[in-house]
């Protein structure tokens, strides 16, 4: 396609695109909640439990992924001694395995609380 048949496209089917994303959303979730009230559930008790640690969550995550990108630089600057070779695959895989390694440790923080909770 030539880029001004997509320069023209793009504006009218961007907007469809999200009308009917939207759409499809809220119609999916009433047809949920009808469902529900047809078998006699409450649809207001099938919410999901709140996470009330998400600042531990995202505290981890952020601090796992800057652990990373800090020993990606570390090993980007120590054991590549080419300047002119830059690796991105280190940086991502550092921050990917360090933030992952924070959301771990902040599910065993949590499950632990949880588990505490139940024996009191």
């Amino acid at each position: 396609m030539d880029a001004h048949v997509l320069g023209v496209l793009i504006p009218i089917l961007v907007p469809i695109a999200m009308f009917a994303m939207i759409f499809g959303i809220v119609y999916l979730s009433n047809r949920e909640r009808m469902a529900m009230i047809e078998r006699g559930m409450d649809p207001r008790s099938s919410r999901k439990p709140i996470n009330r640690n998400y600042v531990l969550t995202w505290g981890l995550l952020l601090i796992g992924s800057g652990l990373g990108l800090f020993i990606a630089y570390i090993l980007d600057s120590t054991l590549y001694f080419s300047r002119d070779n830059d690796n991105p695959a280190v940086y991502f895989a550092m921050i990917a395995m360090f933030g992952g390694t924070g959301l771990f440790i902040s599910y065993l923080i949590e499950k632990k609380e949880a588990k505490k909770e139940v024996e009191e």
